[in-house]
């Protein structure tokens, strides 16, 4: 049975993928885990990174002595997975990306960092505050939140360049749902063009949100993808 890691995206947690796994327990022996600060798992002193964070999963991979394994990201879990693909290509084996910012730039950076405000957050969508303190705890989600801001600032000057998605040569699905209004088609067909061995997927009707994309979907393209 095939080993496949699952990662989550920014503000979201391996509990995401609970009916995910369940879906595809008869075909893949399946693994997740939590980002550190994410799902209550204690932060490191180091800062939210996609370099810090893709040194996580090979951490978890070599306590688990597991040399390489193929990839589900889901949103950030995708490029980080993208990440290892570049910097680390004998560890991971096919990565299938679903709503992965491929683009980053101060204004996009920016764009992002302005979602992050946890006090209007609070006040205007007390549904998605409330999920967020399911997810991470009532005193840690705001935390969760600003680290994840300045992640994104980050990501303005340490973003993976052309150059950098060029040498990447894994088979690679990035996928995008059609209602997505985060990640654009056009950064999406861009790198799908910069890849070398990539394959690009428009999920029909299909919104960013992990939570609203159908399971039967998902299931039928991580099987055709892997298997």
């Amino acid at each position: 049975m095939k080993d496949l890691l699952l990662l989550h995206g920014a503000l979201g947690s391996k509990e995401q993928f609970n009916d995910l796994e369940i879906q595809l327990a008869n075909q893949f022996k399946t693994h997740a885990l939590n980002f550190s600060g994410h799902g209550r798992r204690p932060s490191h002193q180091h800062g939210f990174t996609i370099q810090n964070f893709a040194h996580e999963v090979l951490d978890w991979m070599n306590e688990n002595y597991i040399q390489t394994i193929d990839v589900f990201g889901y949103s950030m879990g995708g490029y980080v997975a993208l990440w290892l693909a570049r910097f680390y290509p004998e560890r991971v084996g096919k990565i299938f990306t679903l709503g992965t910012k491929l683009k980053w730039s101060e204004e996009e950076s920016e764009k992002e960092i302005k979602l992050l405000n946890a006090e209007k957050i609070v006040e205007k969508v007390p549904a998605f505050a409330q999920s967020l303190a399911s997810l991470h705890g009532e005193q840690e989600w705001k935390s969760v939140m600003s680290k994840t801001a300045l992640m994104m600032k980050d990501l303005a000057h340490t973003h993976l360049s052309d150059q950098d998605f060029i040498k990447i040569e894994h088979s690679v699905l990035l996928a995008r749902g059609g209602k997505d209004t985060i990640v654009s088609y056009e950064e999406t067909d861009y790198t799908h063009h910069l890849l070398k061995n990539s394959e690009f997927k428009i999920l029909n009707d299909v919104p960013h949100p992990i939570e609203k994309v159908p399971l039967d979907i998902l299931k039928k393209e991580i099987e055709r993808f892997f298997l």
